[in-house]
């Protein structure tokens, strides 16, 4: 391992899938930069929760889906760390617009889009530069069951989840001879304040396992993707749904 301090941003960070990354690598060593864009008492528990853990972080506030205030944010953040690199991204940042297509408003369906693809370029195009100069980097993008292989009422959700996982074998295959890795994980039902309009007496119904996952145990897989071990993983799709193949 690298000697330097590894810095770690994860967006979306506030709560969730999110903040269990955020605590995870924080116990792995990472400093972490807590990403959120409007939720500040929440994100404020999590830099509490990744300061329990011994480690540091930092609170770094901006809508994934806006352009603009992502680069200012990462050229402020730069600035104020002059020599540092941002090594690890984990895109989690999404929301959900659920509906049927033929209701689906054009600001439902460009909203989901903004907030998966817009938010993972805007992120992480311009933190390769240093990974590649480094030539050490891991780019893990959470995605979804939805995004592999459909669910009906979330079109514009399985259209961008399923846009970010083509995405990241694309990017895989840009930067792997730099020692930098891009993997996705795709969570199946994860309790989560995402998945609590759900009905989870019924659907855990079709989970072989027979109950929704927790966001610790997708936490655990994202901290392997980013550590030296998984330095022969790249391109690749990995699901934690408790056995949904469907």
């Amino acid at each position: 391992m690298m000697s330097e301090q590894r810095y770690a941003l994860v967006t979306g960070a506030s709560r969730g899938i999110g903040r269990a990354v955020a605590i995870r690598l924080a116990q792995a060593g990472y400093r972490l930069l807590i990403n959120y864009a409007s939720n500040h008492a929440a994100a404020e528990e999590t830099l509490a929760a990744v300061r329990a853990t011994g480690s540091e972080g930092e609170l770094l506030p901006f809508d994934v889906s806006d352009g603009a205030a992502v680069e200012q944010a990462l050229e402020a953040w730069q600035e104020a760390h002059p020599g540092e690199v941002i090594s690890v991204v984990v895109n989690n940042a999404g929301i959900r617009k659920d509906n049927l297509l033929m209701w689906m408003p054009r600001e439902d369906w460009h909203r989901v889009l903004a907030t998966s693809l817009d938010g993972f370029y805007h992120v992480t195009q311009p933190l390769l530069k240093n990974m590649i100069v480094r030539k050490w980097g891991r780019v893990v993008n959470i995605v979804s069951l939805s995004g592999i292989k459909g669910l009906p009422g979330q079109t514009n959700y399985s259209a961008a989840k399923g846009g970010l996982i083509a995405a990241t074998k694309a990017l895989a295959q840009e930067v792997a001879k730099k020692h930098i890795t891009v993997n996705a994980v795709a969570p199946g039902f994860i309790r989560t304040d995402m998945t609590g309009d759900l009905n989870e007496a019924e659907l855990k119904k079709l989970i072989p396992v027979g109950r929704f996952g927790e966001a610790e145990e997708v936490a655990d897989l994202v901290a392997f993707l980013c550590s030296d071990g998984a330095a022969y993983i790249t391109g690749e799709v990995i699901s934690i749904n408790g056995g949904i193949y469907m």
